[in-house]
């Protein structure tokens, strides 16, 4: 699973944020919802853009205008919204039933879900290649970098912290799909891959990031990163035992 170790090398990486490139994504991402070029904010940690989001909406509040949408939609709800339609996208280019959407079920009456185990057990064992894929790639690097990092930063930030990206985190589902296009698996329309290549840059470029209304602040990548094996996975998952921000903050 070399395509795999690469995108977590790259969720875990520690040099500074190509700032560059993660500015032309995010303005391509913005123009995508009909919106101009914001102002870019770089903060040096998740805890130092608290300040500069201050009162923008969270989940609950983004769930709360879909139900009952008065004024116009907070920009969180448009990339949202774009960010979605781009996974169905991507979802419907994959050359067979994609387990992300639909999950895969063995024969029979039970209908049980396949068990997870590591690649070359799974294939052994008769688990279809889509779901061994899917469990390898696409829930491996999610217990590496959902469960294994950004849950334990998170819930240091506080509760109510306003929706964000998570740039190199957010390598679970890019990483996925990146695996089965590389793989000869999937294939997209021009339009479709030019998205996902923006999403795919801000994941090898920057950390964290908070879209607003005139303003973008991003977060710069991590100085320092240990994590440990965690025991018994079926693919090669990590957790975080230590990380330190640029500006000294530690979760």
């Amino acid at each position: 699973m070399l395509i795999r170790q690469e995108w977590l090398d790259q969720a875990l990486s520690t040099l500074p944020a190509d700032r560059e490139t993660a500015e032309r994504s995010v303005t391509a991402i913005y123009a995508r919802i009909s919106r101009p070029r914001p102002r870019f904010e770089w903060v040096s940690s998740p805890a130092k853009a608290l300040a500069l989001v201050d009162g923008w909406p969270t989940l609950d509040d983004l769930y709360r205008w879909i139900r009952d949408p008065v004024g116009s939609p907070p920009p969180a709800t448009d990339v949202a919204a774009v960010g979605s339609r781009l996974r169905a996208a991507l979802s419907a280019g994959v050359g067979y039933a994609d387990p992300e959407l639909s999950p895969a079920r063995q024969p029979g009456k039970k209908k049980d879900p396949w068990p997870e185990l590591p690649p070359l057990d799974a294939i052994g064992r008769g688990v279809p290649l889509a779901v061994v894929l899917h469990q390898a790639v696409r829930g491996g690097l999610h217990r590496s970098l959902g469960d294994g990092f950004r849950h334990p930063v998170r819930a240091a930030l506080g509760p109510d912290v306003p929706v964000c990206w998570y740039g190199q985190q957010d390598a679970c589902w890019i990483g996925y799909y990146d695996t089965l296009h590389r793989l000869g698996l999937a294939s997209w329309d021009s339009d479709t891959a030019d998205h996902f290549g923006h999403w795919a840059a801000l994941a090898r470029s920057t950390g964290w990031w908070w879209p607003g209304a005139d303003v973008c602040v991003l977060v710069d990548r991590p100085a320092s990163v240990r994590t440990a094996p965690v025991p018994g996975s079926s693919h090669d998952e990590v957790a975080l035992t230590t990380v330190v921000y640029r500006d000294g903050w530690r979760p």
